[in-house]
């Protein structure tokens, strides 16, 4: 039933170019990297529009290629995650692999034709649990996992988000954050902590882990960009990647 529902998101997508992109061979990827992608209510059409822009600009970016290009392995295994309340998360991109232009390319226009859902309630502890699951079925080899959690709003549904980081963390799994500290609150409600406090108190974890905070939707590209640089070349946190 587990792999069962994990399929289920491939099957948004179909389509044999993807397959065969997705080839499950025995080559290793420098990095296993989950975006797992805030979709709840308080993400409106136009902030998802942005947030969606920012993840295509991101990664057909030439600086983002350009270390791809120099891993050890010369690639990453890329799947993309929604999540909702702790009842919703789906896998909206399968495992692809991404090593030049065409590829990133082809992720981007995948990206931008998928359809835009919007549900209620934050569960973070949701998504990772999900992006745990979705690393244990990747059909290559990485030399590092990471999840890379987006969102604009605190843990409000499922179990803490604390609960999920730490048994993600015990399997060697790293947890980055990108929080949307926006000036809209989630559902009018001030949080009660600063957003990014909260990321990097109950989210974040594992080797390396970092945060990058993005101040609002419209400047979430650029983070999204200097997240992606740092994730794929294991830069440490101290080393931060200029703008």
């Amino acid at each position: 039933m587990r792999r069962r529902s994990l399929l289920a998101g491939s099957l948004v997508l179909g389509g044999a170019s993807w397959r065969r992109r997705a080839r499950a061979d025995s080559d290793p990827v420098d990095v296993l990297l989950v975006l797992a992608v805030d979709v709840s209510r308080s993400v409106d059409d136009e902030e998802a529009r942005l947030q969606r822009q920012g993840y295509r600009a991101a990664l057909t970016d030439p600086r983002v290629l350009e270390v791809i290009r120099g891993g050890m392995m010369g690639a990453i295994g890329l799947a993309y995650v929604e999540w909702a309340g702790f009842d919703y998360q789906r896998l909206a991109i399968p495992w692809t692999r991404i090593a030049d232009v065409q590829d990133a390319d082809a992720w981007g226009g995948t990206l931008e034709a998928l359809p835009r859902n919007s549900l209620s309630w934050t569960s973070i502890s949701g998504g990772i649990e999900f992006s745990r699951r979705v690393l244990g079925e990747s059909p290559w080899e990485g030399m590092r996992r990471v999840i890379d959690v987006s969102g604009d709003g605190v843990n409000n549904s499922g179990p803490p988000a604390e609960v999920a980081r730490d048994r993600a963390v015990a399997e060697g799994i790293t947890i980055n954050g990108l929080p949307i500290v926006n000036d809209r609150p989630t559902f009018g409600r001030m949080t009660p902590v600063p957003l990014d406090q909260y990321y990097r108190d109950s989210v974040i974890g594992g080797p390396g882990a970092f945060l990058v905070v993005a101040e609002d939707f419209d400047a979430f590209g650029q983070a999204v960009r200097r997240k992606l640089i740092r994730e794929i070349a294991g830069v440490p946190t101290e080393n931060d990647p200029p703008a």
